[in-house]
């Protein structure tokens, strides 16, 4: 057998041979004939996924051959050495040796086949993460050398676990505050520059600029002290900075409790002031509700609302905030009427929606005779079906609460003293709010 397949190898060799023959062998280097004959050799046993004996041929054809005389001189290099590094495990000295040349192979089809510089420099990245063990500073260097050389062209997965080896490389005391803090914000703004190409693409890179930022934010890289004494300079430097004053609003509200002061406050009346939009309606709302301004709270977020620039999945998420807000401030009729927009916008919010507006009647006291004060609670129960119906992962809640407010149905005598019997349709009026439901009792 092993003699059929050199004779075949030989043949092929002459075929190649023949077919080069009347091109110009220059390409091929000092040693063309040689480096054209490991070509085919290689080549042939790598059609075969012959990989052990590809692999010699391969390391022959590599140390002769020019990297400009065939990309997959470098592509199938960069396969037959993964293989090998898997291979060899257990060999860390060797492992280390292979690592090298797989990275060197990237940089090789970087230089000399621009067209592909970017994968191949992407494909860098990846190997550097997968390989490379117990040295985050040299992971780090490879990274952003990629990011630098590709620009816009870097993908998403690099600028994610950039970030993520530098906040290891600030909790090991290698990297400050204020280097993470700028490399934070460079990569999300290199994420928004991204343009998906497909919406699969798309849903990867919201997907790394939120691990993004919920690394950001449970890293603790910077408290709200280190924030204030980093920007507040660079504020009072440019106070009609609008870009600044974006960063500031952004990197304040991620800081745990850290929109309560000045630099919050002029940084958001900056952005009102200089461009109007639902994100700095939004800012206001929340620099409003940390100083216990209502009016001013509820009156901003309904601004952000309203604006045009805010979509419908925003806006169903500010209709929750204002649901919530309002309830917790003892506003229920406005918070009734924001939760109950929510479901129609968002369906992954009906859940809570529904949830919260249960939780709303529950809690409502209301006027009247034993069956009109008792009413609210079957409204309660309803929306608890509800939520458990949109989103299954609240049934132990909503389940929680239906044991709770189904105590306080009436019973069925006092219901036939006012002429309601069960599954008798009721309207409940109460509190600025109206709903229909069903009459329950218990014995």
């Amino acid at each position: 057998m092993k003699k059929v397949l050199l004779a075949a190898l030989s043949f092929a060799l002459l075929l190649s041979g023949a077919r080069v023959g009347a091109q110009d062998m220059s390409k091929y280097g000092p040693n063309a004939d040689e480096c054209v004959k490991y070509l085919s050799y290689y080549t042939e046993y790598y059609k075969q996924k012959n990989y052990d004996d590809a692999t010699p041929n391969w390391r022959k054809a590599f140390s002769i051959c020019p990297p400009s005389c065939s990309q997959n001189l470098l592509i199938h290099g960069s396969d037959l050495v993964s293989r090998l590094i898997a291979k060899n495990s257990k060999n860390p000295i060797m492992v280390e040796s292979l690592v090298d040349t797989l990275l060197t192979l990237q940089d090789l089809r970087a230089q000399y086949y621009p067209k592909y510089a970017a994968t191949a420099l992407n494909n860098k990245a990846s190997y550097a993460a997968k390989y490379i063990k117990n040295d985050a500073k040299r992971v780090y260097d490879i990274y952003e050398g990629v990011i630098s050389s590709n620009g816009e062209k870097t993908k998403a997965s690099v600028l994610f676990n950039d970030f993520k080896v530098a906040v290891d490389l600030y909790g090991a005391g290698q990297l400050g505050t204020e280097d993470v803090l700028n490399l934070y914000q460079r990569n999300l703004g290199m994420l928004e520059s991204i343009t998906p190409s497909s919406d699969i693409e798309k849903k990867q890179i919201e997907d790394f600029r939120t691990n993004i930022e919920n690394l950001f934010i449970s890293s603790k890289v910077a408290s709200c002290d280190d924030l204030l004494a980093l920007f507040g300079p660079r504020y009072d430097a440019a106070p009609n900075d609008l870009a600044l004053a974006k960063n500031i609003v952004k990197m304040l509200s991620l800081a745990e409790d850290c929109n309560d002061n000045d630099l919050f406050l002029n940084a958001v009346t900056t952005m009102y002031s200089q461009e109007p939009s639902a994100d700095a309606a939004y800012y206001l709302y929340k620099l409003h509700s940390s100083k216990g301004n209502v009016n001013d709270a509820v009156k901003y977020l309904n601004e952000a609302i309203d604006r045009e620039d805010s979509d419908v999945t925003a806006d169903a998420s500010y209709n929750y905030e204002l649901a919530l807000y309002c309830f917790k401030n003892g506003r229920s009729a406005a918070a009734y009427e924001a939760a109950s927009k929510v479901p129609s916008m968002d369906e992954n919010l009906a859940g809570k929606a529904y949830l919260l507006i249960g939780t709303i009647w529950g809690s409502t006291t209301c006027g009247g005779d034993e069956i009109a004060r008792r009413a609210p609670y079957w409204v309660a129960c309803d929306y608890m079906n509800k939520a458990k119906a949109a989103d299954p992962g609240l049934t132990d809640d909503a389940n929680h609460y239906i044991g709770q407010y189904s105590k306080y149905f009436p019973p069925a005598a006092d219901a036939f003293m006012y002429n309601v019997t069960n599954g008798d349709s009721y309207t409940v009026v109460c509190g600025g709010m109206r709903a229909t439901t069903t009459v329950r009792t218990v014995k």
